[in-house]
C-alpha cells in the first residue's frame, strides 16, 4: 500500500550548450540540446522508484537535478517537503547519492572518506563511529578501511562510494545505474541493500537500463525517452503480464511511430 508523496518533480527541463567538436561528433548544426524536457513524476514513502530508459534519455540529467548537482532551466522538485530551487542545501541534507561518474579521491582511504563526510553531515562522533562499524561490517568495507582508494578493486569502490553515500542515513537514495560495471556477486550485494533500505521505510530511486532489476527490485517504474516521461506506472500495471522488456520496446516503437 502507497503512502505519502515524499518526492514530487515537476516540469523539470534542462538544456547543454553544445560545444564545437560536440556538434562534430553528433554531426549538427544544433547549439543546444534539450536534456530533459517538462518531466513530472512522484515518489512514495517507502517505494523502490524505476526510472527505465536508454543511454542518452536523460536519466543522469534528472537525477543530478534531484539532487542538486545541477539546477534546472525550468521546473522544481519538492524533497520531503524543500525545493531543490529554493533550498538546495537542506535537500542535500536529507537525501543520499550515488553514481558511478561521481569517484572517490584515489588518494584517501575509505576509513578517512567516511569521516569526513560524517562531519560533513555533523553527525556526533558516537553516532558516526556505529555507523561505520555496521556498514563497513555488511559490506566488507572493514577489511581495506585504510587501502587507499587507488587500490581497490572496482567493487570495492562501488560499495565504499555507497556506503559514504548514506553516512547520515538519510530516508531518500538516489543511485544512477547501482549496478552499472560490477560483477553479479557484487550486484547482488547491492540490489540486496536496496531492497533492505526500502524494508526500513527508505524511498529508494534507481535509475537504471536493467530490465531484469526493474522486475526485481522496484515497486514503481517510469520510462523516458528523449528527455520525457513516456508512461508512468506501478510494475503490474505497466507490465500487465507482460515482460518489461517487451513493454519498453512497445513504448520506444509507439514514440518513434514505427514497429519494432
Amino acid at each position: 500500500m502507497l503512502m505519502g508523496v515524499i518526492l514530487s518533480a515537476n516540469g523539470l527541463k534542462k538544456t547543454f550548450r553544445l560545444s564545437a567538436k560536440q556538434q562534430k561528433l553528433e554531426k549538427t548544426k544544433d547549439k543546444y540540446r534539450i536534456a530533459v524536457n517538462n518531466l513530472s513524476f512522484e515518489a512514495y514513502e517507502g517505494e523502490i522508484f524505476g526510472l527505465l530508459g536508454p543511454n542518452g534519455a536523460g536519466k543522469t540529467t534528472t537525477l543530478r537535478m534531484l539532487a542538486t548537482l545541477i539546477k534546472a532551466d525550468e521546473g522544481d522538485a519538492i524533497v520531503d517537503g524543500s525545493s531543490i530551487r529554493t533550498e538546495p542545501a537542506i535537500v542535500r541534507s536529507k537525501i543520499g547519492f550515488l553514481t558511478s561518474e561521481l569517484k572517490l579521491e584515489d588518494f584517501f582511504t575509505p576509513n578517512y572518506l567516511f569521516d569526513f563526510f560524517s562531519k560533513l553531515h555533523h553527525l556526533n562522533p558516537d553516532d558516526s563511529a556505529r555507523r561505520k562499524k555496521e556498514l563497513f561490517e555488511k559490506f566488507g568495507v572493514d577489511e581495506f578501511a585504510e587501502v587507499k582508494v587507488a587500490n581497490l578493486s572496482t567493487g570495492m569502490k562501488q560499495k565504499a562510494s555507497l556506503v559514504i553515500s548514506i553516512v547520515h542515513d538519510p530516508n531518500i537514495i538516489i543511485f544512477d545505474e547501482p549496478t552499472n560495471g560490477l560483477d553479479v556477486l557484487t550486484a547482488k550485494v547491492v540490489t540486496d541493500f536496496l531492497q533492505e533500505l526500502k524494508t526500513q521505510g527508505k524511498t529508494i530511486i534507481v535509475s537504471t537500463h536493467i530490465f531484469s532489476l526493474v522486475e526485481k527490485i522496484c515497486d514503481r517504474a517510469g520510462i523516458i525517452l528523449d528527455g520525457s516521461m513516456v508512461v508512468c506506472e506501478t510494475l503490474p500495471d505497466l507490465t500487465a503480464n507482460k515482460p518489461l522488456e517487451d513493454v519498453f520496446f512497445d513504448v520506444f516503437a509507439q514514440k518513434a511511430g514505427q514497429t519494432i
